[in-house]
């Protein structure tokens, strides 16, 4: 497969966006792939993703950034990331003790649907280590308490950087992470939690929802930010209870949901197709 290029756009919206960006591909003899544009009245602004073919584009990859800059960037004012296909993302993983989420990426992974490198497993336990070991990757124990959490993080982040690591999942990883580790690593790491949030924070979600006689078991992937479980949401599933439901019922088709939706939202990261805009996302097709 040949190497394209992938550009998410976001400016204020003005007339002539798409003609302007269509033909920057169009004059450096590139071919357009794929195009979806939208624009949000409410706020006024323009979202873009284009993918096109890099085999004739006259533009050396490396200096596609500073001429979209120069030429339409600058003048829209607009934000942008810039991507390549044959670039295939890295991307830790990061757990607790439950394992039903690691396995799930583990299994994408392993059957190609997940097109990226796995740099390492971190884990503030050692229950999954062996998971790690059947799958031949890296896995690496850092405990944190809150004594320690500032000095654990700022190693965490040295490892990931030396692995040079793109984005972190946190597959039920059971610790609040910092605002300077949120900071550092600003919408490169994806959370899931269950969609009881926030009626049910805290401990005991399952038996608590039980307890009030939910009628959707419901989980959330987002971005992780300083503001706990309040990130940008990449994306959401449900499914129906009822009554007849017993509480491990409910863990049970809690975990489905939860595996589901954290490998769609890992899925939309590795394909390009997530763009954060402020509290939000924007998802292309």
């Amino acid at each position: 497969m040949s190497n394209s290029a992938i550009l998410l756009i976001h400016c204020p919206d003005q007339p002539g966006l798409v003609a302007q960006v269509t033909e920057f591909v169009h004059r450096n003899r590139g071919n357009i792939i794929n195009l979806d544009q939208h624009v949000d009245r409410h706020v006024g602004q323009f979202f873009m993703r284009i993918e096109w073919d890099l085999e004739n584009f006259l533009i050396p990859a490396d200096k596609i950034n500073d001429y979209f800059e120069t030429l339409i960037g600058k003048a829209y004012n607009m934000e942008w990331q810039l991507h390549f296909s044959e670039k295939r993302p890295r991307m830790a993983i990061f757990v607790s003790k439950a394992s039903h989420c690691l396995y799930d990426l583990l299994q994408r992974h392993g059957t190609g649907e997940f097109d990226c490198e796995i740099t390492a497993i971190v884990s503030n336990h050692r229950q999954l280590e062996y998971i790690a070991d059947r799958f031949a990757i890296p896995f690496y124990h850092i405990a944190i308490d809150k004594h320690n959490k500032a000095e654990q993080e700022e190693k965490t982040t040295a490892l990931l950087r030396s692995l040079d690591t793109d984005f972190i999942v946190l597959a039920r990883y059971m610790q609040v992470l910092s605002d300077a580790f949120c900071r550092t690593w600003s919408y490169r790491v994806i959370n899931i939690h269950h969609s009881f949030l926030p009626a049910f924070k805290g401990a005991r979600p399952y038996e608590r929802a039980f307890e009030r006689g939910v009628k959707l078991i419901g989980a959330t992937s987002h971005y992780v930010t300083a503001d706990l479980d309040e990130g940008p949401i990449i994306a959401q599933s449900v499914e129906p209870v009822s009554h007849h439901h017993t509480v491990d019922d409910l863990k049970r088709i809690g975990k489905d949901v939860e595996k589901r939706v954290l490998s769609q939202a890992v899925y939309l990261q590795l394909r390009h197709l997530v763009l954060p805009f402020g509290n939000r996302t924007i998802i292309f097709n």
